[in-house]
């Protein structure tokens, strides 16, 4: 079957919950509600004819509730530099209407979408070193560090092993430092989870 459209990606998810996503374990949310953001940066990829190589995109989110009981609210973000092709292309991934299950499962649970901004973006990531740092204009600020080890003080490293992942299959496990944000989707956290990792997707689904 034709490959429509295919991306290689770093990836960052900062979220409210305590360290280790109770997404990743169909759990509930820790305090109740889901809010975060989410980010990629292309390292490679293409829409139909249009590369997406370089690109940045991302979003802030807020659930009521756990994901699976809908209600969501999502506030997508694009580079500023990002030409009007490459726009369509990756608001039509994010729809989930261009296929991949995982966009299309978020989309299910999402009522309300908000206008798309087009903003300045400043993205860091570093996966070995836990790592990462986003930034949408003047509205989202998070940065992301390693887990430490509570009686040595020293790194602690976690990483997941999801086969049957559709966001992601190997994410190393973090905790924010920063997690705010003034936009539309208003917070600020102190210190809670992080996913890092380097996907693969496509129209078909998540390849790695």
């Amino acid at each position: 079957m034709e490959i429509g459209w295919r991306f290689k990606a770093e990836y960052l998810k900062n979220c409210n919950c305590a360290m280790g996503c109770p997404c990743d374990f169909w759990a509930t949310p820790t305090h109740g509600s889901c809010q975060g953001m989410f980010a990629d940066r292309i390292l490679e990829g293409h829409f139909g004819k249009v590369k997406l190589d370089g690109l940045i995109f991302g979003g802030t989110y807020h659930w009521p509730a756990a994901l699976h009981l809908g209600n969501g609210t999502f506030q997508p973000y694009l580079d500023e530099k990002s030409t009007a092709e490459q726009r369509e292309s990756i608001l039509s991934i994010m729809s989930g209407r261009a296929g991949n299950a995982w966009y299309e499962v978020l989309a299910s649970v999402v009522s309300r979408v908000l206008e798309p901004k087009f903003v300045p973006v400043e993205f860091e990531f570093d996966l070995e070193r836990r790592h990462a740092r986003v930034a949408f204009g003047r509205e989202l600020l998070t940065t992301t560090e390693p887990v430490k080890n509570v009686a040595t003080g020293k790194d602690h490293r976690v990483r997941l092993d999801m086969p049957e992942g559709m966001e992601y299959r190997h994410p190393e496990i973090a905790t924010t430092g920063i997690l705010r944000s003034t936009g539309p989707i208003a917070f600020d956290y102190p210190p809670a989870h992080s996913s890092m990792a380097v996907v693969e997707h496509t129209d078909l689904g998540l390849v790695a």
